[in-house]
């Protein structure tokens, strides 16, 4: 990004300021016609203006079906995955530009689960951040730390060293397109949500630790989301933290209802 860029990135940005996110993560639940009728409910529960973003993540098999039940609505769709190479014999995974050309517009990247379960690497969330930037789409990169990690209080390296393998080899230009989510593991599925302190001091951290390789314009105006057992009932106090940008949502986007009252705490 040369100067003049910066400048006018950091004057819309200013005007705009940083606008909340809701991303629904479905994970690996819900059949074709109840994810159909899920968006419906959601589509006719949200105000007919919004002061934040709304996204959906359904499984790979419901996207095509989400982008139709979802036009003309605010609801913008997004995949939980996807592979770091453009073709190939890669069996059962999906690429950035197969899921560009049905309508998506944000992957989610860097998932604890993906890290945990499937063994995803700083390096290969690295190559997947740089294949969604480079298909012009927008990357919900997440970062977190496991229990044992809180308890020894070693999470703000464990975390600096996601953000820096992860993301820091970008140019201004392209981090700027990047939305970070922070998601405790400890606080995923668990029903345990980080206090009040925890998510704002760690939101905090992310931003200083950005604004230290890319300056404080550029931190001061990228949105983090807080993941980690949110619900309506605590949705509100967590995204009236300074730091926080909104919410990944994960069971408790699979009711309506509930999503639709953390969308009302966001928007």
């Amino acid at each position: 990004m040369n100067s003049l860029q910066l400048i006018l990135f950091t004057l819309n940005t200013r005007i705009m300021g940083r606008t909340k996110i809701v991303a629904a993560n479905w994970k690996m639940n819900l059949n074709l016609s109840e994810g159909e009728i899920l968006i419906e409910q959601i589509r006719n529960g949200i105000p007919s203006v919004l002061n934040c973003e709304v996204i959906i993540a359904p499984p790979f098999t419901h996207i095509q079906m989400a982008i139709m039940a979802a036009e003309g609505s605010a609801i913008k769709i997004g995949a939980q995955n996807c592979h770091y190479e453009s073709h190939g014999a890669y069996t059962g995974e999906i690429s950035v530009e197969m899921l560009k050309s049905l309508g998506v517009s944000y992957i989610i990247t860097g998932h604890s689960e993906r890290r945990q379960l499937f063994q995803e690497t700083n390096v290969i969330i690295r190559e997947k951040v740089n294949a969604i930037l480079g298909g012009g789409l927008i990357p919900i990169f997440c970062c977190g730390e496991s229990l044992d990690i809180r308890e020894s209080g070693e999470q703000n390296g464990f975390v600096r060293k996601q953000l820096e393998e992860g993301l820091f080899h970008l140019d201004v230009s392209s981090f700027q397109k990047v939305v970070i989510a922070y998601e405790p593991i400890w606080a995923i599925g668990t029903g345990v949500t980080a206090s009040p302190e925890q998510a704002p001091e760690m939101h905090a951290f992310i931003r200083e630790t950005i604004s230290q390789r890319y300056g404080g314009q550029v931190s001061d105006y990228t949105r983090i989301l807080y993941g980690g057992s949110i619900k309506a009932d605590n949705a509100a106090t967590l995204f009236a933290q300074t730091d926080v940008d909104g919410g990944l949502v994960g069971g408790a986007s699979l009711q309506a209802s509930g999503f639709l009252s953390i969308v009302d705490a966001a928007c």
